[in-house]
């Protein structure tokens, strides 16, 4: 699709009018985009479940040299003040690839923040607005960060434990703030809990069982020996499995590399999981340990020990962890009524005792996504978190 060309959109929003006095300026410099992603330090200081991502991770997340996200979208990034502090922030996001396969015309807001204040959620809002309605765009879809293929929803339900690796976190109130804005419900997201200690259930062993004698079928961790392959591998059924489900985008060679690169070192890949049929690749899954359980002490700096302390110190941390989130499972169509998905879990669940974890998430899927969802429940797995996207005219 052809990328239409917009001219620039002002980077000084006029001042609001409402008694909060708030005033929203887009992001220009290095300084502002480092008190733009500092802001969440202030919001979530006394907060006792949230995950502070670290710091460099996030500036690289936010810079287009380093995240080849940037190289299919246009973010904008926005602070609001009040009395000359720093009372909120929002992105907001064009991804072009999302608006092609799908023929519309959405922009994403995403990496809200807050005070509890509806002027300032409405004023962060109208500039995500007006900011897409200057590029012709009609429609805003969020939270996202920075797509589906990243950290996506507004937690809604679920506020007495940490989130999980990769998963987001907010207070209470946001999501009233965003009702507020005019803002609907698109779409919730789920979570579910189970503990490994327990096997899993009869039929779902049954089924594994009988797959794996009688058929054809194969399932192995990936070959850290042969890695590019075997990511081209997962980015081949990614792409293809996930297609027809809501919010699809795809993830580019160059997305999937860099995701690759980010967590080839910190995959255990005997969670990692190949099913093939005669050579052919079908399915993938992939599982990671909860790496929130050693991030968590780290308060998003390294440097906190010293640099060489706090590699050590996050180390150390890792080899303790005894929780796990299963990312992802896809089955190529053809496939998907032989029962390969209950093979995944059972084999996930058997292996991660085996490696001495305890229990983990499942996380995400789609509320109205009832196969799966019947899937998970069957396997003893409790739903303990719910996200939601939002939506409404730009």
């Amino acid at each position: 699709m052809a990328t239409k060309t917009a001219q620039s959109a002002p980077s000084v929003l006029s001042p609001f009018t409402q008694p909060s006095q708030v005033e929203v300026r887009r992001v220009l410099t290095a300084q502002e985009k480092d008190r733009f992603i500092k802001f969440q330090w202030q919001i979530y200081r006394d907060d006792l479940h949230w995950v502070a991502p670290l710091l460099m991770g996030r500036h690289d997340f936010l810079d287009p040299s380093k995240n080849p996200f940037h190289l299919h979208a246009d973010v904008a990034l926005f602070l609001a003040r009040r009395a000359g502090e720093v009372v909120g922030r929002i992105a907001a996001i064009e991804d072009r690839n999302f608006n092609a396969f799908h023929g519309s015309k959405t922009a994403y807001f995403g990496l809200f923040e807050s005070v509890n204040d509806p002027g300032v959620a409405r004023a962060l809002v109208v500039a995500a607005r007006d900011w897409a309605r200057h590029r012709g765009l009609d429609w805003i879809l969020g939270p996202m960060n920075l797509s589906t293929n990243y950290e996506i929803g507004l937690l809604v339900e679920g506020f007495d434990s940490d989130p999980a690796f990769m998963m987001p976190y907010n207070p209470r109130y946001y999501g009233d703030l965003l009702e507020q804005c005019g803002l609907v419900k698109a779409k919730d997201l789920c979570a579910w809990e189970r503990s490994v200690l327990s096997p899993p259930p009869e039929r779902l062993t049954r089924i594994a069982d009988r797959i794996k004698q009688e058929s054809t079928v194969t399932v192995r961790g990936v070959n850290r020996k042969h890695f590019r392959q075997e990511v081209a591998r997962f980015k081949e059924v990614y792409n293809t499995a996930w297609k027809q489900n809501w919010g699809f985008v795809r993830m580019t060679d160059a997305e999937m590399d860099k995701l690759a690169r980010d967590l080839e070192h910190f995959i255990d890949p005997e969670l990692c999981l190949v099913v093939e049929n005669e050579g052919e690749v079908i399915a993938v899954s992939l599982t990671i340990p909860d790496y929130n359980q050693a991030l968590k002490k780290l308060n998003g700096r390294l440097t906190r020990f010293g640099l060489p302390l706090g590699f050590a110190r996050l180390l150390w941390d890792i080899r303790r962890i005894d929780r796990i989130r299963l990312i992802t499972l896809g089955v190529k169509s053809g496939f998907r009524s032989r029962g390969i998905p209950a093979l995944l879990i059972a084999e996930t669940l058997n292996r991660a005792k085996r490696l001495g974890y305890r229990g983990g998430e499942v996380s995400w899927t789609l509320e109205d996504n009832e196969h799966t969802n019947r899937l998970i429940e069957s396997c003893g797995c409790n739903r303990t978190k719910l996200y939601r996207m939002y939506e409404g005219p730009a």
